[in-house]
């Protein structure tokens, strides 16, 4: 069952920024204060940097792999589906601890403005948001919209009034005794929400543009509103965050707010603050329920999470992301904090390998709208990065990391292992270090459909014609050799005598070469009959010899066709000309490794159709 393609930019962005400015900015400054000192600042700039840095490679495989479950579909894709199902079943904990996070800064706020319990508001606003969730992600996203849209305003007037209270006392002392890496580690969690868009990306409309401009543009907005607004409130308030009557201030950029804008600033953004936990815990919901209902489509879940409502709502797995959610919402913030982050680093790492593995597996089908720049640089210093900040934030997280993966290790073998998806990108590397025949392209068949649905790819004709298309990888070294391999391999297809056609063929060539430029050559005959028309796909690595300007063609296309088929013999070579003019068709076109392949890349390729 698809999902319904409902999200466009705004939507990516809304759903992005939403959830990343929450808990993290309006609650963690204190605790952050505490661990790094007033240099915290520039901690959620590093923590900015990295994110972005990591966006690169979760871009990249989003763009190529747009499927409910983000993180889950593409790791199972290249590392396996133990890998993909431990990362998944991980992933979905902690991104309900996440949500989880949202709820409890936003009862701490309920509690300051109206001594409301916070178990009472963390069961109820998760229900809502269940419910919202379950109306469709449409209406989720319209209200993603409004609260993003409020918050940028909001902070964005709480810096452009602050910046001139800012104090420079305050940012005494500007560094703690433990390292500033320690505190970009710990407030890494806020920029995890990054991560929720890769699972609802199947829900993308257009997803070539929207992908990766609504992550991008959110990241480096939401980096540049942290360090900001946290610059502004160290500067404001400094000792004072860990020094108020409880102890570490919950509330710290409603105190900053209080300082120069009075009550009425301190109260705009305690609003702020409790729509942005709420738009957290919507967006978490949001995505946090498409990683069951991904496991259970793989048979990795039993069937019942995969269920929808009339709305293709994923309806099983909401409900029960909601209720994790709500068991969650008493554990220990520091504790939670700490274990989210490590997960959300743990997943950039995963991402980088995964784009390596991709790539260097050199699989035809891989055809992300997006490509990394500078690889494998990127990739290769953010697992560096990441696993440094994995250690900085500390043995506790790490364990506790290691413990929900063995769990889910054990559900996978216990439950998991009995569904296997038998191919995945890292055979494919393996196969072509060793040489040996490990895969049989149903990893790349996969890659085609999901091309089809998010290119919107409907077949016409010439995909028909290809499809049925007989293929020849020839070692001939001349056009005559060639020609008379075609017509060998096509006299028991048309029914007609291999000398018949090797004759029109030479003949053809005769009176004109059909080398089109020094890689490509369309031959073309017209036969007897009516209603007929055929292609041959014909590749030679070594290169044909068609005449002194074109010595050595490797790209042969042969169209065959009936008098009445004129009109159409035109399109196929209006259609051939736009697909041999794709970027790397040169190169896919030699590296493909079977008769499917060399079809796949003609098929897939980007034409005008019909």
């Amino acid at each position: 069952m698809n999902l319904r393609k409902e999200l466009n930019f705004l939507g990516i962005f809304s759903l992005a920024t939403g959830a990343m400015i929450s808990s993290g900015l309006f609650v963690l400054p204190g605790f952050a204060y505490n661990i790094g000192g007033a240099s915290i600042f520039l901690a959620y700039l590093i923590g900015g940097i990295i994110a972005i840095l990591g966006l690169f490679s979760e871009v990249e495989i989003a763009t190529a792999m747009p499927k409910a479950g983000g993180s889950y579909f593409y790791i199972t894709r290249i590392m396996g589906p133990a890998v993909g199902s431990i990362n998944e079943i991980v992933t979905w904990f902690t991104l309900t601890l996440k949500t989880s996070f949202a709820i409890v800064g936003m009862s701490a706020f309920l509690q300051y403005i109206g001594n409301i319990d916070f178990r009472i508001a963390g069961v109820v606003t998760s229900i809502i948001f269940c419910i919202v969730n379950l109306f469709g992600i449409k209406d989720s996203v319209r209200i993603q919209i409004y609260l993003a849209t409020f918050l940028i305003a909001i902070l964005s007037f709480f810096i452009f009034k602050g910046l001139s209270y800012i104090k420079l006392e305050n940012f005494d002392p500007f560094f703690k005794d433990m390292s500033i890496f320690s505190t970009v580690g710990f407030v890494f969690v806020s920029y995890g929400g990054l991560l929720n868009i890769t699972s609802v990306s199947e829900e993308v409309k257009d997803p070539g543009k929207n992908i990766p401009r609504g992550m991008f543009v959110s990241a480096i907005l939401t980096t540049i509103l942290y360090t900001f607004v946290v610059l502004i409130t160290v500067g404001v308030l400094g000792p004072r965050l860990v020094s108020g009557e409880n102890g570490i201030t919950l509330t710290p950029i409603s105190d900053a707010a209080h300082t120069f804008l009075g009550t009425p600033g301190e109260v705009l953004l305690g609003i702020a603050a409790i729509l942005a936990f709420v738009s957290t815990a919507n967006a978490g919901i949001m995505a946090a329920s498409r990683y069951p209902f991904s496991l259970s489509r793989d048979g990795l879940l039993p069937k019942l999470f995969s269920n929808v409502n009339k709305k293709n709502i994923p309806y099983v797995s909401v409900l029960t992301t909601t209720l994790i959610v709500i068991l969650t919402i008493f554990i220990e913030l520091d504790f939670l904090v700490k274990a989210a982050s490590t997960v959300v680093v743990s997943g950039y790492i995963m991402s980088s390998l995964g784009v390596i593995v991709l790539r260097e597996s050199k699989i035809l089908n891989y055809h992300p709208l997006f490509r990394s720049p500078f690889y494998p640089y990127i990739q290769i210093t953010t697992i560096i990065i990441a696993v440094f900040l994995i250690v900085e934030i500390g043995i506790t997280a790490f364990l506790t990391t290691l413990g929900l993966i063995l769990l889910s290790g054990l559900f996978y073998i216990f439950y998991g292992s009995k569904k296997r998806i038998e191919e995945y990108a890292l055979l494919y590397l393996i196969e072509r270090i060793t040489n040996k025949q490990l895969v049989t392209r149903r990893l790349e068949n996969e890659l085609k459909m999901i091309i089809r649905e998010r290119d919107n790819i409907t077949k016409d004709r010439f995909d028909m014609i290809v499809e049925k298309a007989c293929v020849l990888d020839t070692d001939a070294t001349t056009a005559d050799n060639l020609f008379k391999e075609i017509a060998v391999l096509l006299s028991d297809k048309i029914d007609l005598d291999k000398e018949k056609i090797y004759k029109l063929l030479k003949e053809r060539e005769e009176e004109s070469s059909t080398a089109i430029t020094n890689f490509l050559a369309i031959p073309h005959i017209i036969i007897e009959g009516s209603n007929k028309f055929y292609i041959v796909l014909a590749r030679s690595k070594n290169g044909v010899f068609f005449s002194d300007n074109y010595p050595s063609i490797k790209a042969i296309f042969v169209l065959i066709g009936t008098k009445d088929e004129r009109n159409f013999h035109l399109k196929a070579l209006s259609f051939i000309a736009q697909i041999v003019k794709n970027k790397d068709f040169e190169k896919k076109w030699i590296s493909a490794t079977s008769e499917e392949g060399l079809k796949d890349v003609v098929i897939l390729s980007e034409r005008v159709r019909d």
